[in-house]
C-alpha cells in the first residue's frame, strides 16, 4: 500500500514537472530519433503496463518529457474517480492516461494545441489498459470505468471528456 501511494505521489509530481516549461538549460529540442524512441517506448509500455520493464519504460518517458523543451503533456485530471487501493490498479490506469496523451503529442505534432484531443487520447488509453487489467482479473471491475467504456461504445465519451476538461482544467 505504501509503495503504491508513493508511486502515485511521485507520478503526480512528475506530471506537474512535465507540464511546467522548466528544462535543463543545456538541453536542446528533441530530435526525430528521440521522438521515435519515446513513441516506441510508450507503445511497449502500453502493450504490457505490468511487465517487468514497465516501471523503467514509464520512468524513461517521464524523464524525457521533463527534459525536452519542445514537447509537453498537459495535465488535466479528466478521470477523477479512478480506483484506489492495491487491488484496483489506479496508478497503472492513471499512468496509461499520461502515456496515451504522450503518444498523441508525439504522433500528432500538428495538433499541438488540440488539448481536448490530447485528453481524449489519454482517456482512451486508460480505458484500454483497464479493459486488459479486468480481463486478467475480473474481480477488479470498476463501475466508473465500466460506465466510460459504455459511453465510448455509445459514442458519447468525447462529450464526457469535453465536459470534464471544462470542469477541471479551465
Amino acid at each position: 500500500m505504501f509503495v503504491r501511494r508513493k508511486f502515485c505521489t511521485l507520478l503526480g509530481c512528475a506530471l506537474v514537472a512535465v507540464s511546467v516549461p522548466t528544462h535543463a538549460a543545456d538541453r536542446g529540442p528533441s530530435t526525430p530519433e528521440e521522438r521515435k524512441q519515446a513513441l516506441a517506448t510508450i507503445h511497449q509500455w502500453q502493450a504490457d503496463p505490468l511487465g517487468i520493464h514497465a516501471k523503467e519504460q514509464f520512468g524513461w518517458v517521464l524523464k524525457w518529457f521533463a527534459e525536452v523543451p519542445d514537447q509537453t503533456v498537459h495535465v488535466c485530471i479528466v478521470l477523477d474517480k479512478l480506483p484506489k487501493g492495491d487491488k484496483k490498479d489506479g496508478a497503472t490506469i492513471f499512468g496509461a492516461a499520461f502515456m496515451g496523451q504522450a503518444a498523441f503529442v508525439l504522433a500528432h505534432p500538428e495538433q499541438k494545441d488540440a488539448l481536448e484531443a490530447e485528453y481524449q487520447a489519454g482517456v482512451e488509453a486508460a480505458l484500454n489498459v483497464y479493459a486488459a487489467l479486468v480481463k486478467s482479473n475480473p474481480k477488479d471491475r470498476q463501475p466508473y470505468l465500466d460506465d466510460l467504456i459504455e459511453r465510448r461504445e455509445a459514442g458519447t465519451l468525447a462529450q464526457f471528456v469535453r465536459d470534464r476538461a471544462v470542469a477541471s482544467c479551465n
